[in-house]
């Protein structure tokens, strides 16, 4: 553990150095609404046609990534906002130096609070596609880890760099997402994806409700979630929508994470799903032991994978398994299967 904090405060003391801040008003590209505030972004497995001379309408190549969509930075800037505000709360809260939570709360109120930098509370044009004008709430799933950003706020509370009203603000902008997320047609076709999509959506929704001090919002989507474990999880625990998918590998374990992170979640509102079972025996942990035998090796991986296999969810899905199914063994293959890696965050777990 000493390591791996010791790694997390060089990383940090990098970025505090590097000063570095995020904002959507440094793209090029100006969406639809003619407003830099608005996030924006590419689908990043739509591609030209090679049959039209212009390549419009793009066409869908499955796990294959278009680097065309780095052009527009909005993606690139929302991750390093969520990954840097996470690792500099970590090490404020581990080290107690006030520069970590400087730097962190900076980069918070930039993308956040901060009038000429701040995001609107809307993901009206995420993941849109050359030559359809559709707008598409499948982009959301680029929202995925920003409550993460919520836990480096909490982190920061009481620090002289992150103030009350500070956090009060972060609170009126998710609770404005929210709203958007739950009301707006881009948010409610969202609402309606079956797959990894339709969790993650769930996960934003309550996550974000607890945050602005909404329980019977949360409560509500913790039972969709239920029918999602009805419709998404066999009662062998394998997951057919991901398995379908061409990096079926890593799309079955983010969708995973993404229940396992609903269930912590709502552990707010003492509702137990790592244990929550329908009547035919489908569950999150039924699903979790299902892929066991694959990260350890014991199984060989079938599905489809036209990527090498990553292993980076699959710890963080073993560590928290090992916890709250209280299975030391668990965190051992976590710590096996990613020995060398240089991130600092991977062996830790919250």
């Amino acid at each position: 553990m000493s390591s791996a904090l010791s790694d997390l405060t060089k990383k940090a003391d990098k970025l505090v150095k590097g000063g570095k801040l995020y904002s959507v008003m440094n793209k090029e590209q100006v969406p639809p609404s003619g407003d830099k505030h608005d996030y924006m972004s590419q689908s990043p497995y739509w591609w030209p046609d090679p049959t039209k001379k212009d390549g419009l309408p793009y066409i869908r190549k499955d796990g294959q990534r278009n680097p065309e969509l780095d052009k527009i930075t909005d993606t690139g800037e929302m991750d390093d906002v969520i990954g840097d505000s996470e690792t500099l709360a970590l090490a404020y809260y581990f080290s107690g130096e006030e520069k970590y939570a400087a730097h962190a709360a900076a980069i918070i109120r930039t993308w956040f609070l901060d009038a000429k930098t701040k995001q609107n509370p809307n993901l009206n044009f995420g993941q849109r596609i050359p030559g359809i004008n559709k707008l598409r709430g499948i982009g959301l799933i680029e929202t995925r880890d920003l409550y993460r950003v919520i836990d480096a706020a909490i982190l920061l509370q009481g620090t002289r760099s992150w103030t009350s009203a500070d956090h009060n603000g972060l609170k009126k902008w998710f609770a404005d997402f929210a709203k958007w997320m739950v009301e707006s047609p881009v948010g409610l076709d969202e609402a309606d994806e079956k797959n990894n999509h339709g969790t993650h959506y769930d996960g934003q929704v309550i996550a974000y409700a607890i945050f602005t001090g909404q329980p019977d919002m949360a409560r509500k989507q913790i039972e969709v979630t239920k029918g999602r474990i009805q419709s998404q999880i066999q009662p062998d625990g394998q997951q057919p929508l991901e398995l379908a998918r061409t990096l079926s590998w890593g799309y079955t374990n983010m969708n995973l994470h993404g229940f396992f992170t609903i269930a912590r979640l709502a552990e707010n509102v003492n509702i137990d799903l790592w244990n929550y079972q329908t009547s035919d025996g489908r569950g999150i942990k039924k699903a979790f032991e299902w892929l066991l035998p694959y990260a350890s090796g014991e199984k060989e991986w079938t599905h489809q994978q036209i990527k090498p296999r990553k292993f980076d969810m699959t710890a963080k899905n073993l560590r928290i398994a090992s916890q709250k199914y209280k299975k030391p063994e668990y965190a051992a293959l976590a710590d096996k299967i990613m020995v060398g890696s240089k991130d600092p965050l991977a062996k830790l777990t919250f």
